[in-house]
């Protein structure tokens, strides 16, 4: 830590100052932050610092520069891409990001700092823009109800696909899918479809249901090929047949086009995008998953419900999380647990901005210019394949197709190439008359062709939506700016995120996402490129791809990586596959066992299911490790069928467990991989690199040890490392050729690129010393928490020296027991003082999980514990029946304004220490807007749309 008069990045970014961590290290009993890493790390893993002060894997990246440096290398980057007119569709499309949205929303901290709603009460703001978000879903698809959200088109596809599996529950194992597909979307599905035996059969489902039984169908609305074709005979045929009907539907083509729910399909799928959401280069993006009522059980990710608190006053929460994979494990319905709220928000609040008619004019704007091209282009005798689209023209040229793309991008246009006879030029909210124009000199024609002909190119499925949508007062009240900005901030202000509390939780890495890593991703050098767009028009974007791989293969001690993953749940999907495909190429075709020990986060196990594996749990001794014993015998009883283990490291349970090596040794000498989950890497980086130390392959969340914020609960990043051996098995992609042959993951070919700049002027800026200090002030903090708390609240699991790693387990059974105070109660509690909580019962009941970061300053870290001290003397207080257990400041919290502004005040407590339970002056004060959520009524009555337009009268 530098103590330099001009302080660096790493300064800035890392909270205490080397007074604050010597009193860290006094309180711990170390002499040094390097004698904190030997008394907690293994020896045996710990990497020996060299000669140069660097651990081996540092020495490959540069030297920190400042923040006004990066960002200079970051514009030379952007500055060396093309901003061309993309017109090449296929699932992405230029849109005109409202400004009003820009600043408040996408560059605004309270937005992007949150964490997911798992705390409703302290998440009213964003939990309300994603029921607008769930309400426009289901709106402009004619469905009942939509999750928010999924991770991009294709996935929520896939996700449809296994819907559809579970909710049929008959004999039937294949899938009909048209053939007119995006042809991402077609990849991701047989990715998903074939570790589950699911059998997918392609056809042109125009001509009807192949023969055979089917258990679901999937199409698109628009085609691929820009058709528009009318389904309802399909959804018909399929019904009669016993299989479900899944729609790739466009939202704008939406508005005017009828949707599925108008002609009785089940099921809806697609992206929000195109609703003020940048390409990106492919991400991230707010996929979404429409239903009908009936199917609301079996939707996968996040669904934002309806209840009440305990005033009865209407409330947001999430509903029924027992779908979820941290509940179900290998039975979830999937294995996400990233959502793309931040993407959701900013999609929600364009159609609340533009409210059904503007965006019905955006979609016959969009549709007008697809039709004024077909008109050119059937004008000067060039065929045009179909006679009904909505924004893509299908075109035949025989043998010119790239001749004609090359023409187009001399003008500086790019559209597709489908093959050597065929283009498609995509019209999108960005078009304009001149573009129009260029693309048809591209063909050698124009625009004063006969204007009638346009009419020929417009079939009866256009205009055909007979149901009202966007009704609902929030897609009318805020269509000035001045109302716009005002409703963002309202709903900013019912949230805590980073930007007014430390978020100390468990397993999750709340750490600071600094401006200056923020500033590049809205430049449009880097947010206008299509993912399928020429490669020449992105070699800055690639040039940061590459040293990104570099960086990160180099601090995890693996030989190479995949950035498709576009969250942790992907990038553990993508290394299983790798696993698999491994086993299968050798003819090890039986290894189908997973082992997981019992204290694993829910995806690993859901994840290992998707990926056709059967888990096998491994027991935890007391202290937290893996029981040793146990995994020998599991080793032992499948070592035939052994393909993994997955662990997490540090462990779960927040400990460097010293027999590591051992555990990974024991699989390998039974043919096994080892995979390490990376979501506690917070802890190793510049310390010790699992690629190193026994792992096969991890990935790796950029949305927590590198920076990418959460955004609400989305987007994240989840890179797959591999060691040499699985490298042929990283995610592919059918658009890029450069990319390894492995499964995709992914519909987009590097993931989430957009926000890859957030990581790499992490890295540029902090430096090899930089970042391992960040991690060495990260266990410190820890370290300092626990010792300051276990005399209130046991410290579960520690090491072998008494030492946690980046976060601690409070053991609060025995107080439950006791007082009947929970875990729940304290949470709630801590809102009061203006805390965010912990992450409550995981991966024990009963229990408070606490992960400071190294971005947290010792006062704020010190005002933490001193709340939860304060907490501890107020439980003190109901074990000794001096307030009721059912009427105290604990059971009643969170306290509102309203509920303390009444006639007549009946508790056992002041009115002065439930709001400022340690002073006035102790921290700025955070109203929450709701008492406490009854979580049970909301499930027991499922609302998660917006509440109809009556209840306003």
């Amino acid at each position: 830590m530098s103590d330099h008069s001009q302080p660096t990045f790493a300064d800035r970014h890392i909270g205490p100052d080397s007074d604050a961590v010597t009193t860290m290290l006094d309180v711990i009993g170390v002499a040094s932050l390097d004698d904190l890493a030997a008394k907690a790390l293994p020896a045996g893993i710990l990497d020996a610092v060299g000669a140069d002060g660097l651990a081996p894997g540092l020495d490959q990246l540069p030297a920190a520069v400042s923040e006004h440096a990066a960002l200079a290398e970051l514009r030379a980057l952007a500055d060396s891409n093309t901003i061309a007119v993309s017109m090449i569709g296929q699932g992405y499309y230029d849109t005109l990001t409202p400004p009003v949205l820009l600043r408040n929303i996408l560059e605004n901290p309270a937005w992007y700092t949150a964490y997911t709603p798992y705390q409703p009460e302290i998440s009213q703001g964003r939990l309300e823009a994603l029921l607008n978000f769930q309400t426009m879903i289901a709106d402009l698809t004619g469905l009942d109800l939509a999750n928010a959200s999924m991770l991009d088109e294709a996935t929520a596809a896939a996700e449809a696909m296994t819907l559809m599996h579970r909710a049929t529950r008959g004999p039937a194992n294949r899938l009909a899918v048209d053939e007119d597909l995006f042809a991402q979307t077609a990849a991701i599905l047989a990715t998903r479809a074939e570790p589950l035996g699911i059998e997918i059969v392609t056809a042109d489902l125009r001509n009807g249901l192949p023969e055979g039984e089917f258990f679901g169908v999937i199409a698109q609305l628009p085609g691929a090929s820009g058709r528009v074709t009318d389904w309802s005979k399909l959804v018909e045929q399929a019904h009669e047949r016993g299989a479900l009907v899944a729609l790739g539907t466009d939202l704008l083509a939406m508005t005017l086009i009828a949707p599925p729910g108008e002609f009785g399909a089940d099921v809806a799928f697609g992206s929000a995008q195109r609703f003020g959401v940048p390409m990106g280069f492919g991400g991230p993006h707010a996929g979404y998953l429409a239903v009908h009522t009936q199917h609301a059980r079996q939707l996968p990710g996040r669904l934002v419900g309806v209840s009440v608190d305990a005033d009865g006053a209407p409330a947001y929460r999430l509903s029924l999380q027992t779908r979820e994979q941290h509940i179900r494990r290998d039975k979830a319905t999937s294995n996400i647990c990233t959502a793309q709220v931040l993407l959701a928000v900013m999609a929600a609040m364009y159609a609340s901005y533009h409210g059904p008619e503007g965006l019905t004019g955006i979609a016959r704007r969009v549709h007008g210019h697809a039709r004024t091209l077909a008109a050119g282009l059937g004008a000067a005798g060039v065929e045009v394949v179909h006679d009904s689209f909505f924004d893509t023209v299908l075109v035949h040229v025989p043998n010119r197709a790239a001749a004609v793309q090359a023409e187009a991008k001399a003008r500086g246009i790019n559209i597709w190439r489908v093959d050597a006879d065929h283009v498609s030029i995509t019209c999108d909210e960005a078009t304009t008359d001149a573009h129009v124009a260029l693309v048809l000199e591209s063909f050698g024609a124009s625009a004063a062709g006969d204007a009638s002909v346009a009419g020929n190119y417009a079939g009866p499925e256009i205009n055909s939506r007979t149901t009202e949508f966007l009704i609902h007062p929030a897609f009318h009240r805020y269509r000035t700016e001045t109302e716009m900005m005002r409703y963002l901030r309202t709903l900013a202000d019912k949230d805590i995120a980073l930007d007014r509390s430390m978020i100390p939780l468990g397993s999750c890495t709340m750490k600071l996402n600094a401006a200056a890593e923020m500033e590049s991703i809205t430049w449009p050098e880097f947010g206008r490129q299509h993912p399928f767009g020429p490669a020449g028009d992105t070699p800055g974007l690639r040039k940061l791809i590459a040293d990104l791989e570099s960086w990160l293969t180099g601090l995890t001690g693996y030989d190479a990586i995949s950035l498709q993953p576009n969250a942790g749940s992907q990038g553990e999907y993508a290394g299983l596959l790798a696993i698999r495909d491994y086993h299968l190429a050798r003819g090890d075709n039986g290894r189908d066992v997973c082992l997981i020990p019992s204290s694993a986060h829910g995806t690993n196990a859901a994840s290992a299911a998707m990926v056709g594996m059967r888990v096998v749990v491994v027991a935890c001794r007391e202290n937290g490790d893996v029981d040793l014993d146990d995994l020998r015998a599991k080793v032992a009883e499948h070592a035939e069928k052994l393909a993994a283990l997955m662990i997490t490291y540090p462990s779960t349970h927040g400990v460097y467990e010293h027999d590591i090596a051992d555990v990974c040794a024991a699989v390998h000498d039974a043919g096994g991989q080892v995979y390490i989950d990376g979501a506690n890497l917070n802890a190793l980086v510049g310390l010790a690199r699992p690629g190193k130390f026994g792992g096969d392959v991890s990935h790796l969340n950029l949305h927590k040890t590198f920076c990418i914020p959460h955004g609400g609960g989305g987007p994240g990043v989840g890179p797959v490392a591999v060691r040499s051996h699985l490298a042929a098995y990283l995610p592919g992609h059918p658009l890029a050729e450069e990319l390894p042959k492995g499964h995709p993951v992914s519909a987009a070919p590097y993931g989430s690129a957009s926000i890859l700049p957030i990581t790499w002027a992490y890295i540029r800026m902090m430096g090899a010393d930089g970042l391992r200090d960040a991690t060495l002030t990260a266990i410190a903090s820890a370290n300092y928490i626990a010792r300051r708390l276990d005399e209130y609240y046991p410290v579960l699991y520690t090491g072998e020296n008494g030492m946690v790693a980046h976060e601690c387990i409070l053991d609060l059974r025995a107080i439950t027991k006791s007082t009947g105070v929970t875990v729940d109660d304290v949470a709630k509690r801590l809102a009061d003082f203006g805390f965010h909580a912990p992450t409550m019962s995981f991966p024990v009941a009963g229990t408070l999980m606490v992960e400071p970061t190294e971005s947290e300053s010792l006062a704020e870290v010190d005002a933490f514990c001193e709340a939860m001290i304060a907490i501890r003397a107020e439980i003190d207080k109901v074990g000794s029946g001096e307030w009721p257990a059912d009427d105290n400041p604990l059971h009643n919290a969170p306290h509102t304004a309203e509920c303390l502004l009444v006639d007549e005040w009946t508790h056992p407590y002041t009115r002065e220490h439930a709001a400022y339970p340690l002073g006035k002056q102790f921290r700025p004060k955070v109203w929450v807007p709701v008492r406490r959520i009854d979580g049970a009524y909301g499930d027991r009555n499922l609302v998660c749309s917006c509440p109809p337009v009556e209840a306003f009268a």
